[in-house]
């Protein structure tokens, strides 16, 4: 049993120090103690050489488990270092999403050893998961659900579940279908073992059941499980026909991606980033979006150069420039952030996008008012300038204007035009804050003071 109280910090430091004495042993016992889970966050965490090493000490039985755990870019190392026998004993078994899941990464003759390694309804299976949408619920469901007739007794399912010896593993519910196959309900176990054996599934199974469209987005699946306080769920077709089911456990996977994806894509990076992958493809994949900075950086330099001849008279203009195009991109950061977070959720559509805009006006209006009154009393005690406090702070209200215009506005057109707005909305952001406050402050300067 893993020592629950042990931080990965301290697992990589017994391992870092281990492999580093050549102590394999020390590394197997590390090893035995891991739910695949861990072993795979481990892995994720050394660099390549000492992931190769601490790889090849996993035992055989639970690298398919790890496999499924590590990012797209860490599996790809992985199963560089494995044999094709390795990696069709590691497949072995796996449920048909899960194997999904990895089988486009597989060497190409891999994966047609482990197609002619299965029987007719495993490759049917398979092959049916892999027609669906990657970030579907096809890709998430799982085919090994029990399906039995509202017609029947009791007494009926309970003789037919003995004939089968054995359950998928978390069946809680049995689905309920007519002689078609069409979906109709759910029969919760508890009580299918609590009640006379006589009765009709019909008369206890529950006909109210959410169902999720086999071609329903991951995020989309996500928000139902949470927002219906779902433990599982049918999946269906388009006629209604019963194909799968989604799991909870799934559905905790795609949440954790999405944050993941959230998070990095912030910077600019891709959520398979691997944090110790070598330095040449680190660097070229980071090297785009610091290249479109860049870009956007001569753009606010530019502005800046059109009024060279105001800031050769005016030394104050050259310090408190930044003050403004920094404001505007906190405000607009703030904004920003809340709607990613709401059209993540769900929460804003066409119907009330009109309305947000005109709140974060408002919020702008108030916030810039208040602040450029702070901001002009600070540059009057400063530079002895009514002038000069009179332009930031107008500068300033209308560069947080902007700030919060383009906040709501930015990702709302990203997403229209199919672009994920945590990719490239801050870099957009901060073009819009820093070219409007520039202009801004330097054109009232540049009208009012020369």
């Amino acid at each position: 049993m893993a020592d629950t109280t042990e931080t990965l910090e301290d697992r990589l430091s017994r391992i870092h120090r281990a492999l580093g004495d050549d102590r394999l042993d020390a590394v197997d016992a590390v090893l035995a103690d891991l739910e695949p889970a861990e072993i795979a966050l481990l892995l994720e965490s050394l660099p390549p050489m000492a992931r190769i090493r601490l790889w090849q000490r996993v035992p055989g039985e639970v690298d398919g488990e790890v496999l499924l755990h590590v990012h797209d870019e860490v599996r790809s190392t992985l199963l560089d270092d494995m044999d094709h026998e390795e990696i069709v004993a590691a497949a072995t078994g796996m449920d048909t999403a899960d194997l999904a899941e990895i089988f486009e990464d597989l060497p190409q003759q891999v994966a047609e050893d482990m197609l002619r390694s299965m029987d007719a309804l495993q490759r049917e299976r398979l092959e049916e998961t892999l027609s669906f949408e990657e970030d579907s619920a096809g890709r998430l469901m799982r085919t090994d659900t029990i399906a039995v007739r509202s017609d029947v007794s009791l007494e009926t399912v309970c003789r037919f579940l003995r004939w089968k010896e054995s359950i998928p593993d978390n069946t809680h519910l049995l689905m309920v279908v007519d002689r078609d196959g069409l979906f109709q309900g759910t029969l919760p176990m508890a009580r299918l073992i609590s009640h006379p054996p006589e009765m009709a599934v019909a008369d206890l199974m529950d006909h109210e059941v959410d169902s999720i469209r086999v071609d329903m987005k991951s995020r989309d699946v996500a928000t139902l499980f949470q927002t219906h306080d779902l433990v599982s769920a049918p999946v269906v077709d388009e006629s209604g026909l019963l194909l799968g089911r989604i799991m909870i456990d799934d559905i905790v996977d795609v949440i954790r991606e999405d944050s993941e994806q959230a998070l990095m894509n912030m910077a600019g990076l891709d959520e398979e980033e691997d944090l110790f992958a070598p330095v040449l493809p680190s660097a070229r994949r980071r090297a785009v979006w610091l290249g479109i900075n860049l870009l956007t950086a001569f753009l606010a330099a530019w502005v800046i150069g059109r009024f060279e001849d105001a800031l050769d008279q005016i030394v104050a203009l050259a310090v408190l420039m930044p003050i403004v195009a920094s404001m505007g991109g906190i405000a607009g950061s703030q904004t920003l952030t809340l709607a990613i977070r709401g059209l993540a959720l769900g929460q804003i559509s066409s119907t009330n996008s009109s309305w947000l805009l005109r709140k974060e006006v408002g919020i702008a209006i108030l916030n810039g008012v208040l602040w450029a009154l702070v901001v002009a009393v600070l540059a009057l005690l400063w530079f002895k300038s009514v002038a000069i406090g009179a332009i930031i702070a107008a500068a300033l209200v209308i560069n947080m204007l902007a700030a919060g215009l383009a906040g709501i506005a930015v990702p709302l057109v990203l997403k229209r035009l199919g672009i994920d707005p945590a990719l490239s909305g801050s870099v957009i952001l901060t073009t819009v804050t820093d070219v409007v406050g520039f202009m801004a402050f330097l054109g009232l300067a540049t009208l009012f003071l020369l």
